[in-house]
């Protein structure tokens, strides 16, 4: 039996523009889940809460904003909260609200930007939510079509604020890779679907026609990253998904993955996630889950 991941059906109707939940509680108490539509997530006063985005874990401080992507998995857990008085508002919103069209005008490009990085989840810095909590607080004493120009004027905000962080792998979303560089791509799509084989960079720079060391240096341009880390975080992305949705033992899920050596795999694991294979899967299993 897999862990279960539940798909929300969220209450907003084709008739709707966005919906607001705003609540206090004392517990996190749901599943990890995804749904189709965008969802901004304020949450006050729960210091020592764990979250998960994707294949992203961390610790919360007392006051959080994070912007979660369509059918990205995600949950908050009680973990080490102590408070008595959580204090969430949650905006879920389609992801067609703003037609493709006018996200390409000029005035809307930061708005864009910021919705596609939220494929992978997005938490803004402390100073941004100071300046806008108030205002997404008070969102739901608007009515109408105020508070639809005040929902766009807040992401348009946002979108334009410092320090916002990603935080799943792009592997994990399955988002398509693009550098500006179709020997890259083709790189990035070879190793996508070969992830379990043995894969030299030999081949890989065969395949794109170029030498190993021009492919090697072209890859560290192109990325930022050597041709075994571009490698590793592919496998992880995958290793990560596995770990969520199969009862595979570490050992299968290592080897299904394409690391030939399971203390290889918890090293390089352990070191981009900052925890095991086992505690990772742990933190999915088990413990209070909330649906946001």
């Amino acid at each position: 039996m897999s862990t279960s991941i539940i798909r929300e059906i969220t209450p907003l109707t084709q008739s709707d523009c966005f919906t607001i939940f705003s609540r206090v509680k004392k517990e996190f108490s749901f599943p990890l889940h995804y749904h189709e539509e965008l969802e901004l997530n304020l949450i006050l006063n729960a210091k020592g809460a764990r979250r998960i985005v994707g294949d992203h874990i961390e610790t919360i401080d007392d006051m959080e904003l994070v912007l979660v992507g369509p059918n990205l998995y995600h949950a908050w857990f009680t973990h080490q909260c102590k408070s008595e008085e959580i204090r969430e508002v949650t905006i879920q919103w389609h992801k067609d609200l703003f037609d493709d069209k006018l996200l390409r005008r000029n005035q809307l490009s930061f708005i864009r930007s910021m919705v596609e990085r939220s494929q992978k989840g997005l938490l803004f810095s402390r100073d941004t939510i100071k300046a806008l909590a108030p205002r997404i607080l008070s969102l739901n004493q608007k009515n109408g079509f105020d508070s639809v120009l005040e929902l766009m004027s807040i992401l348009h905000d946002l979108s334009i604020s410092r320090n916002t962080r990603t935080l799943s792998d792009a592997s994990f979303t399955n988002e398509h890779f693009s550098y500006n560089s179709r020997r890259i791509e083709k790189a990035f799509e070879y190793m996508n679907n070969s992830y379990d084989k043995s894969i030299t960079l030999g081949e890989v720079a065969r395949l794109v026609s170029m030498t190993e060391v021009s492919f090697s240096r072209f890859i560290k341009k192109r990325t930022g990253n050597t041709f075994i880390d571009s490698l590793n975080e592919i496998r992880l992305g995958h290793a990560s998904r596995m770990l969520i949705d199969t009862t595979h033992s570490i050992a299968e899920v290592s080897y299904n993955c394409g690391f030939n050596n399971i203390s290889n795999f918890n090293r390089i694991f352990k070191k981009k996630k900052g925890c095991t294979p086992k505690e990772f899967r742990e933190n999915f299993t088990s413990g209070t889950r909330v649906f946001i």
